[in-house]
């Protein structure tokens, strides 16, 4: 018989977290998490509709927190934008990282399904910010590696302390991101 009780709602939560992280959001299926909670696939349908749900659920947090910070960077400019975008971006993922980590290369991807959305299009807001609203190819390809780079160190360098991974994660976007100028030809 299957065991439904007030905290299987939670532990069908992190035994998918704990499955994301080994097999990949792909990888794992509703079946693979009803094992590992010992509940059937029917009690783990009852909490959640199906796997984005699950998913959905457990990244509402870092979700929150980055509608949060799109909310901050849109009225600013160019430097008041990439520095908030920044530390805000920094923060968020090493807030989040160990849920960056569950997600580790699926990003792309899980981006086109609709629950995901408004993702996208923070992520394209946040980008921009990260250039300082700068159309030129350095500042937005500065931007994107930035984007990209920070959460897979983040994921990669999940058990370093907060204290040690901000400041050389804020320290790397700073660098990363500050304008340059165009080279002047002679």
């Amino acid at each position: 018989m299957a065991r439904t009780t007030p905290q299987t709602h939670g532990e069908i939560l992190a035994a998918a977290a704990r499955r994301f992280a080994v097999t990949g959001y792909k990888g794992t299926s509703l079946q693979d998490i009803a094992r590992e909670v010992g509940c059937s696939k029917a009690a783990v349908l009852y909490h959640f509709a199906n796997k984005e749900a699950l998913l959905a659920e457990l990244m509402a947090k870092p979700i929150g927190v980055l509608r949060e910070l799109d909310e901050r960077i849109v009225a600013l400019d160019g430097v008041d934008a990439r520095r908030v975008a920044a530390e805000g971006f920094v923060d968020l993922a090493v807030r989040f990282r160990r849920e960056i980590a569950l997600l580790r290369g699926e990003f792309p991807e899980l981006l086109q399904q609709p629950a995901f959305a408004h993702v996208q299009r923070i992520s394209e807001r946040l980008l921009d910010a990260l250039a300082g609203h700068d159309d030129r190819p350095a500042a937005r390809i500065a931007a994107l590696v930035v984007l990209a780079g920070i959460p897979e160190a983040c994921a990669e360098f999940v058990d370093v302390p907060d204290d040690e991974l901000r400041p050389a994660l804020l320290a790397i976007a700073r660098r990363v991101l500050a304008p340059t100028d165009p080279p002047v030809n002679d």
